[in-house]
C-alpha cells in the first residue's frame, strides 16, 4: 500500500498540511468513538490517487499515513465524483453495496465517508471510517457530527493556505 509513483510536491504539501492540523488526531479518535468503528482516515483523493494523510487504525487494517490505495478500488472515488456522503450501516443489507467491489476487497461491513470541500468549492478528499462489523445502530445518528468534522478540517486547510499565502 505504498505509493505506486512518487508523490508530487503538491500532494506532499497536502498530506503535510493535514498532519499539521492539531485537531485531526482527536477528530479521528472521536470518529472511531462515536461510530464504534475501528479505522478512520483523512484521505486526499484526486482523480487518480487515494492517499491517507492521517489515520487511526485500531483494527490493524494496515494502512499508515502517506500510504495509498488504488483510487478505483475505493468508494471515495465515487464520493469525489458525486460530492455526496456515503453511509453504510450493513453492507449485506444494502443492495447497492452488497456486491460492490470495495467492501468485498477490503472486508468491511460498515462505512461512512464525508467529502472534505474547501471554501473555493474544490474537493480535497474525505473523512472516512470503516469496520469489519455491521453497525447495530444507524450511522445516520452521527452523520451531522462527521459532516461538522469534515467542515472543520476543510476550514483548517483553508486557514493554512491563507497563512502560507500571506507569508509570501
Amino acid at each position: 500500500m505504498k505509493p505506486t509513483t512518487p508523490l508530487s510536491p503538491e500532494l506532499q504539501a497536502d498530506i503535510a498540511a493535514v498532519q499539521h492540523i492539531a485537531a485531526v488526531k482527536s477528530i479521528l479518535s472521536e470518529v472511531c468513538r462515536i461510530t464504534g468503528m475501528g479505522f478512520a482516515a483523512v484521505a486526499r483523493v484526486t482523480e487518480d490517487r487515494w492517499i491517507a494523510c492521517q489515520v487511526q487504525d485500531d483494527i490493524d487494517f494496515g494502512l499508515d499515513a502517506g500510504e495509498e490505495l488504488e483510487v478505483r478500488t475505493t468508494i471515495c472515488s465515487e464520493i469525489r465524483g458525486s460530492g455526496t456522503a456515503v453511509v453504510i450501516d450493513n453492507v449485506a443489507s444494502e443492495p447497492r453495496w452488497r456486491t460492490h467491489h470495495t467492501p468485498i476487497m477490503y472486508g468491511f461491513k460498515s462505512y461512512i465517508s464525508m467529502p472534505i470541500v474547501r471554501d473555493d468549492g474544490s474537493f480535497f478528499g474525505t473523512l472516512c471510517a470503516i469496520d469489519p462489523a455491521a453497525r447495530r445502530s444507524s450511522l445516520n445518528e452521527v452523520r451531522s457530527e462527521i459532516e461538522r468534522f469534515a467542515r472543520t478540517i476543510a476550514g483548517e486547510l483553508d486557514a493554512l493556505s491563507a497563512d502560507l499565502a500571506a507569508s509570501r
